[in-house]
């Protein structure tokens, strides 16, 4: 595991812990030698994570569609900026050059780009370790609402582990570190093994 792409809100929230939470996870990137991508922006957590790990002298990789830079203000001093043509082309190229996914917390954008990756996994797309740093519970409905999915037929048992929730960054990339992928399995319940 080399590269970690993080997904992250373009505000700060208003909660200082989440900031706290964003710097103390791109502390630990640095510190474990992992490389860094993510949304290319300079605000919010996305701003606060990539900032943090530039100070310490890590390696930050941002991806930004064009259209967005005004809106999300594009991060000048990154390691790299790869320019995409849109959202579609953002997480694509987001998902190949990382090793493994951790989503700090974030609105609508965060949420969907945490299920995509988990949905690729579930079907066999790729095989990366997917983690939530679950500052002041906020991933604590998802992991609820995931355990109903499996106790309701929607969500093989088996993929549940896809999301490894932690609220402490060390923990979180330690853990991601040792997974180990879970095996393919027929996740349609009516088709025969």
């Amino acid at each position: 595991m080399k590269r970690i792409c993080v997904f992250a809100g373009s505000n700060p929230g208003v909660s200082p812990e989440f900031a706290q939470m964003a710097e103390a996870l791109g502390n630990e990137l640095v510190k474990g030698g992992y490389d860094l991508v993510y949304g290319g922006s300079k605000m919010g957590l996305m701003g606060r994570v990539a900032n943090t790990v530039l100070q310490h002298g890590g390696c930050a990789i941002g991806v930004m569609p064009k259209g967005l830079f005004r809106g999300e203000i594009v991060h000048t001093e990154l390691t790299e900026l790869h320019e995409v043509m849109d959202m579609h082309e953002r997480k694509g190229k987001m998902g190949e050059l990382s090793d493994a996914f951790i989503a700090l917390p974030g609105g609508f954008g965060t949420l969907e780009e945490v299920f995509e990756v988990v949905s690729w996994g579930a079907i066999g797309i790729h095989r990366k370790p997917i983690g939530l740093l679950n500052v002041d519970g906020y991933y604590d409905p998802i992991m609820q609402m995931v355990n109903n999915g499996v106790k309701a037929g929607f969500i093989h048992p088996s993929h549940a582990p896809l999301l490894i929730c932690e609220s402490d960054p060390a923990a979180l990339l330690e853990k991601l570190s040792n997974y180990t992928p879970v095996s393919n399995v027929n996740k349609w319940s009516e088709l025969e093994s």
